[in-house]
């Protein structure tokens, strides 16, 4: 029987997993699912050293790139050590000397995935990289193969598990932001440096990288519109619930009129749709296409074995293409040219907070500069304040384009009644 054999760049947490995945969980299943036995032949790391305990002797360790490039056995490299370089570099030149690729990373390939697709096919050879679009959660494969007898429309998710978290415990539980993260960093969900979960980075990559596959266009980092969760206060998710919507930092691809619209950003989403119940650290990923109508895709999308999971599902696959003689069967899917919206040119509904004077008319002259710009209102709730003579005043737009609606936001903001602009949040989907 063939033997197959990988080298694991990096040996942190998703290398250690894959790792375990490889030689112990599923060791004595590789012949049954793969018709070829599977081992890790060497695992790059900086120091060869301090890993060798953890290491069974039997496995090579280098600091040496090269001596994987240059060794004939290895059939499949699996990148794990993140970053944009030396990823990149090991990367394509692992191609270039006929060996597949694995990767996790989604911050390359949100940058630089399309070269890399383009270098996988014109070297024959496989690139797969399941782990860096949802972590554990299937979707590059059903994007590339199981969904591909259709035109997608949209993919809507919560693509971040830490975001995720301290929403639902704002929610839940009426904490601040700030009690949330500090829960979510005690837990082990949030790095030291939140800053790529919170400020919505992570998702943004990950719609990138997704939008490529749904919409076969060179979607790259830049042409998502993100912003974070960290100005979400308890008091918007309370107004939320009031009118029967949850927040969630939704990741969005879709077609509009004009164009293909990729952003990232907070937003109240019905509490009838699937993705409302999404709580916690889980992640889910909702596809609408032609043919299918709607799916939705659901589980963890982080943490040591779950990605390693979704690594391993990648090297068996292409194990199974070395042992059929189809590696590259995928090719390059980017073939479509794109037209991506600015923010601006973005529709959707909105939600606006307010601090008004409590006072007759106000509600008239707000009306009156919404309607100059062309913007609809929905829904309205008004609360007094116990200060000042002030009250809340809660808008929920019907959608619209957000040049009209910062339109209409200036000239609200110039009126003598409203005091403060609290919050601006977009609305996801048609108002009910």
């Amino acid at each position: 029987m063939k033997t197959i054999q990988v080298a694991l760049l990096g040996f942190g947490t998703v290398g250690s997993g894959t790792f375990e995945v490889i030689m112990n969980r599923q060791r004595e299943q590789f012949a049954h699912k793969v018709g070829a036995d599977l081992v890790v032949k060497t695992v790059l790391v900086r120091h060869p050293a301090k890993y060798r305990e953890q290491i069974p002797d039997q496995v090579q360790l280098t600091d040496d790139i090269d001596q994987i490039l240059a060794d004939e056995d290895i059939d499949i490299v699996v990148e794990l050590i993140g970053g944009l370089e030396p990823a990149k570099t090991y990367i394509l030149k692992a191609l270039a000397a006929g060996k597949s690729v694995v990767s996790a990373n989604k911050d390359l390939i949100a940058v630089a995935g399309r070269e890399i697709y383009a270098a996988a096919a014109k070297a024959g050879k496989d690139f797969m990289f399941e782990a860096a679009a949802m972590g554990a959660i299937p979707i590059v494969h059903p994007l590339m193969e199981g969904l591909s007898a259709n035109h997608i429309e949209e993919i809507v998710g919560i693509m971040n598990g830490t975001t995720n978290y301290i929403l639902s415990k704002m929610a839940e539980e009426g904490w601040s932001y700030d009690q949330a993260l500090a829960e979510a960093t005690r837990l082990g969900y949030a790095e030291a440096d939140p800053t790529a979960d919170v400020e919505g980075l992570d998702a943004g990559r990950k719609v990138a990288i997704l939008a490529n596959l749904a919409f076969h266009c060179p979607a790259v980092f830049d042409d998502v519109y993100i912003e974070g969760i960290t100005k979400v206060t308890a008091v918007d998710i309370a107004y939320a619930a009031r009118f029967g919507y949850v927040i969630k930092l939704l990741g969005i691809a879709n077609k509009q009129a004009e164009g293909v619209a990729l952003r990232v950003y907070p937003a109240l989403i019905d509490k009838r749709h699937p993705l409302a119940s999404v709580n916690d650290s889980f992640n889910a990923a909702f596809v609408r296409g032609d043919a299918v109508d709607e799916a939705m895709f659901y589980g963890r999308g982080a943490g040591k074995l779950p990605t390693a999971s979704a690594v391993v599902g990648d090297i068996i696959d292409i194990s199974r293409n070395i042992v059929c003689g189809c590696e590259g069967r995928l090719g390059d899917s980017t073939y479509e040219s794109c037209c991506f919206l600015p923010i601006d040119e973005v529709e959707n509904p909105f939600f606006v907070r307010l601090t008004v004077k409590d006072s007759s008319g106000v509600l008239a002259q707000i009306g009156q500069a919404f309607g100059d710009a062309n913007v609809s209102i929905a829904q309205v709730v008004q609360e007094t304040l116990s200060a000042h003579d002030l009250a809340d005043l809660v808008i929920i737009t019907h959608s619209v384009k957000e040049r009209n609606f910062r339109q209409a936001l200036d000239a609200i903001c110039n009126t003598e009644v409203v005091e403060k602009v609290e919050s601006v949040i977009r609305v996801y989907g048609d108002i009910r």
